[in-house]
């Protein structure tokens, strides 16, 4: 294909030929401008222009439409007529002008910004508000028999509103909106009546708790069965990891654990039974590991045995004879129907991802000894890396370890 190298050799020719029998073959030659330009072929009045590389750029691989337009550009800063320049863009003379224009009072930038159509559909403020009015009205007001919207019943609504738009258009000022399609979350919550009451007391503990005092959350893992379990793991390609149904349990493990907040340690042993002994027990544990402290406060879930009548009275006992022999121990219930704020929960949700998940334990033994190693490299590194719970916590527990109502430390696929 025949084409011109540079436009300064393009305008020396068309001087030569001007009024010639080949004058006409020149000009079609000109309307075959394909070949790419360099900086050296442009004009020297767009040597120093700040947007000179983007301009090179576009001409060299733009799209066909900013070609021309860099190119109607490079041709009226040639001093090429603008008759004759169209002709060679084949562009019409408004757009040679446009062009032009733009690129004088915005440079490069202003040239190549897309260019919009003012009269699109899915920017008019009325199509708009009629969709909204729509999407904000059940489909049975439209005589439309189904609970949500779908496109084809919006595009149908709209012609009925006089306000036609097809899909597309619906689309995009649905999308732009921000809307999207999402399915409502089941999430947990608390219907004690004195949920901000009771709330507002632990952190008001923890808040003031002193060096001699400790907080503790307190809550029961299990019983989960000692099997193959399922969960998420790396596998090869072409391979599949199966887990039976029905398989026979090698037994039952309940884990009654407590972490203490400011230094965040673990006590933990092993139950048969979630019932008040594992609380009465649990609490003994907790004072004779924290003997040198002068205050326990111990908080967990409204379960029945955490509330029941004989462990208060228990911790009544306890308090009237320890004197200076030991702590004192005080409750902080947390609310009612409330796990998802038990921060020892969070603690759960790591060790099962750890030990439980994906493990195939041979004996009950195995299992408790793998659990052991979690708290006991647990307490180990937040001995030498103190933190309080409520920062980061260890390995891949889900929810930072902190009293928050919007807080879930629960992991909902393990309980």
């Amino acid at each position: 294909m025949p084409a011109a190298s540079t436009i300064t050799a393009i305008l020396a020719r068309h001087n030569q030929l001007k009024g010639s029998p080949e004058h006409g073959r020149f000009l079609g030659l000109l309307g075959q401008l394909h070949n790419p330009l360099s900086e050296q072929d442009l004009p020297a009045s767009l040597e120093s222009h700040p947007d000179l590389r983007i301009l090179v750029e576009k001409l060299e691989m733009g799209r066909p439409s900013e070609r021309r337009r860099a190119l109607a550009v490079v041709a009226s800063r040639s001093g090429l007529r603008t008759s004759v320049a169209c002709r060679i863009l084949k562009q019409s003379r408004s757009s040679y002008a446009c062009s032009v224009r733009l690129f004088e009072e915005g440079g490069a930038g202003q040239l190549f910004a897309p260019r919009i159509n003012p009269h699109r559909k899915f920017d008019s403020e009325q199509v708009k508000q009629a969709l909204f009015s729509i999407l904000h009205q059940p489909p049975a007001n439209f005589g439309i028999n189904r609970t949500t919207w779908k496109m084809a019943d919006l595009v149908r609504a709209m012609h009925e509103k006089g306000q036609p738009a097809c899909e597309d258009v619906i689309r995009a000022i649905v999308k732009g909106a921000g809307y999207r399609w999402r399915k409502a979350r089941i999430v947990l919550t608390s219907n004690d009546p004195d949920f901000s009451q009771k709330l507002q007391r632990i952190r008001s503990i923890l808040a003031d708790l002193r060096a001699g005092e400790a907080f503790f959350s307190i809550d029961e893992f299990g019983p989960f069965a000692v099997k193959a379990q399922p969960g998420r793991m790396l596998i090869g390609p072409g391979e599949q990891h199966f887990v039976a149904q029905w398989q026979q349990s090698k037994g039952s493990i309940i884990v009654t654990a407590a972490i203490e907040l400011s230094s965040n340690q673990i006590t933990h042993f092993y139950s048969l039974k979630k019932n008040t002994e594992e609380m009465i027990r649990m609490l003994e544990a907790l004072v004779a590991e924290y003997r040198d402290r002068t205050k326990l406060y111990l908080s967990w879930d409204a379960a029945s045995w955490h509330v029941s009548k004989r462990l208060f009275e228990h911790i009544d006992a306890h308090n009237a004879t320890i004197g200076n022999n030991g702590p004192q121990i005080d409750t902080a219930p947390l609310p009612a129907r409330a796990q998802f704020l038990n921060v020892i929960e969070s603690v759960f949700s790591g060790l099962a991802r750890a030990i439980i998940h994906n493990s195939n334990y041979g004996s009950i033994e195995e299992a408790k000894a793998a659990i052991d190693r979690y708290f006991c490299e647990r307490n180990a590194h937040f001995k030498g890396n103190p933190r309080r719970a409520g920062g980061k916590l260890w390995g891949k527990e889900r929810e930072p370890a902190e009293f928050s109502p919007s807080s879930n430390c629960k992991d909902p696929r393990f309980g």
